[in-house]
């Protein structure tokens, strides 16, 4: 019967100025895909309640501008979502959000609306970038009533697509940041692990650029190659 309990879930209810806001994002003018790498893009990590993207609680989520081949350390954001209940004990020593700070987080309309004005439709990255897309999407449905529209690229395809000899030892993000001796101060800390990502964002657009892949597109279309060849591979 969940259909018919769907029937009679209520839509989010937003203020004037959150629904303005909302508004705002959903005017925002898509990016041009087929500009230069050197144009913004946002990149994204979050915290959660555990593993399972289709079922655990978005915690936090920080993002970061790269534009013109720099990291924008004065564009970041930052914001821990208000919980019902925190997460078990284990969960909070993976991450350090204690059960207080998430009892008197944000509250989640207003903190996910301003990660929307943040981004607007700037392309997303993440390392394993479906993890986080789908704890957003999944929080923006229910405290929003959308989904973002921003497309999303995925460093955990892009940089062994590219970076062919050092994917031969690399198999996640630590891996990565110690072969191209990016510091990660607070490792599964959103906004660090933002930082670390953003700068091997750098190294994989570097060699974009070098192999004459110089639009988000072209990273879009050997995006989708090599999962699609990788398919039966664990990633």
């Amino acid at each position: 019967m969940r259909w018919l309990n769907s029937l009679w879930r209520r839509r989010p209810v937003l203020d004037g100025a959150q629904a303005a806001a909302l508004a705002a994002y959903r005017s925002c003018r898509l990016p041009n895909l087929h500009a230069p790498l050197a144009e913004r893009a946002v990149v994204v990590d979050v915290e959660a309640s555990g593993l399972n993207p289709f079922q655990d609680r978005l915690i936090s989520v920080a993002g970061i501008s790269v534009a013109g081949g720099l990291v924008r350390l004065n564009e970041c954001f930052e914001a821990v979502l208000r919980q019902n209940q925190p997460s078990d004990d284990r969960n909070i020593l993976v991450h350090g959000i204690g059960g207080s700070e998430q009892l008197a987080g944000r509250e989640p309309a207003a903190g996910l609306i301003d990660f929307l004005e943040f981004a607007g439709k700037a392309p997303l990255v993440a390392f394993h970038a479906d993890f986080d897309r789908i704890l957003i999407e999944r929080a923006t449905s229910a405290v929003l009533g959308m989904k973002p529209g921003n497309v999303w690229l995925d460093l955990a395809l892009l940089a062994p697509a590219l970076l062919t000899g050092p994917a031969r030892t690399a198999r996640n993000l630590d891996d990565w940041t110690r072969i191209f001796g990016i510091e990660n101060y607070s490792r599964h800390n959103a906004a660090s692990d933002a930082l670390a990502t953003a700068q091997l964002l750098l190294v994989v657009l570097a060699e974009a650029n070098a192999r004459s892949l110089g639009t988000w597109a072209q990273l879009m279309s050997l995006q989708r190659d090599y999962r699609w060849l990788n398919s039966g591979a664990r990633l």
